[in-house]
């Protein structure tokens, strides 16, 4: 005899794999620990008791294979530039950038003035996510996160991203 429920009635779940993967994904970012200036204190901050991002699932992880988001926290000099896209071309598909932070978003107070800053981080590798502030608090962070799992909420299998990327890309240089 089969279990059932306390109403007598057995159970059937039915939902579109798309709905069921972009659950897992949502329920389970593992970000990559790394961080480059004062953002990555922020960081380190929202990865502590007081704001508990264990709860929406968030992990942070050691090594770019084992994580599905890259957190660019900080200043990005020219000089780290090449060590980021290399960080971020081992991570595994699906993968994801947030960028955290003035400095990273559009190079901040010092790429007018220096040579060595790069004018914002989605110059070198997509950015999904741009978190403002100089440091921007935990609570943007968490925020986030949150518009993050809700653009993985919406991906379909049928039209994966890095696809849809590659296609992009062989458009602009055929145009130019």
């Amino acid at each position: 005899m089969f279990p059932t429920d306390k109403t007598g009635e057995g159970g059937v779940v039915i939902a579109k794999l798309d709905d069921l993967l972009n659950w897992a994904r949502l329920s389970a970012l593992w970000p990559m620990g790394f961080g480059l200036a004062c953002c990555a204190i922020e960081m380190m901050g929202a990865y502590g008791s007081n704001y508990d991002m264990d709860r929406f699932g968030i992990l942070p992880r050691p090594s770019p294979r084992q994580s599905d988001v890259m957190i660019v926290a900080g200043t990005v000099t020219f000089k780290m530039a090449d060590r980021i896209r290399r960080l971020y071309e081992q991570m595994p598909e699906p993968r994801y950038v947030i960028s955290m932070g003035s400095c990273s978003n559009c190079g901040g107070p010092y790429w007018e003035h220096g040579y060595h800053v790069v004018k914002g981080v989605d110059r070198i590798i997509p950015v999904d996510v741009y978190v403002p502030g100089c440091p921007p608090r935990p609570e943007a962070l968490i925020g986030g996160f949150l518009k993050l799992q809700e653009l993985i909420r919406k991906e379909s299998i049928t039209a994966p991203r890095a696809v849809l990327r590659l296609l992009d890309q062989e458009k602009t240089q055929e145009n130019a």
